[in-house]
């Protein structure tokens, strides 16, 4: 079991990286895409922005405060989607859906979300897998209407809406 404990610090250093990266911190200008999110269960909070050219998210920038694994996954989420069209964000985000709320093989995801496989120890705390998944339903629901507001609760389905 001794690899196991590595490829958990390898994950752990990746989410550390992650967390500490300013590369898609801010605000893009202009935002074409608008989303706020808040987990009142932990306290973290994100604002996703992001321009459009034409079909693709050229820009996308994020803001706000909260722990490792949702500044991490933030982080990814950007890096992975930034420059795609809309079309294929919408199937990424419901393939990184299926990877932390339905718990999907990690094998089964797309090359774009390689890096999200360091959150797979996540999927085994339901609170932490919300952490996972603010800013990408927050950019979701940005995308559905811009401006949008998602707010995380007790009762709300895990990736739902």
């Amino acid at each position: 079991m001794e690899g196991d404990s590595e490829l958990q610090d390898l994950y752990r250093d990746v989410l550390l990286d992650y967390f500490r990266s300013r590369t898609h911190k801010g605000k893009a200008e202009p935002a074409d895409v608008r989303g706020h999110g808040v987990s009142p269960i932990c306290g973290d909070e994100v604002e996703v922005t992001a321009s459009r050219e034409g079909d693709r998210l050229a820009r996308i920038r994020y803001d706000g405060h909260g722990c490792v694994i949702s500044q991490a996954s933030t982080a990814m989420m950007a890096e992975a989607l930034e420059g795609k069209p809309v079309e294929e964000v919408l199937r990424l985000m419901a393939a990184f859906g299926d990877f932390m709320v339905r718990r999907g093989p990690p094998e089964a995801l797309p090359e774009a979300l390689e890096e999200t496989k360091a959150l797979e120890g996540v999927r085994k705390f339901p609170a932490r897998v919300k952490c996972a998944m603010l800013s990408w339903n927050t950019l979701r629901l940005g995308l559905e209407k811009d401006g949008a507001e998602y707010k995380e609760t007790e009762e709300r389905g895990l990736g739902g809406k």
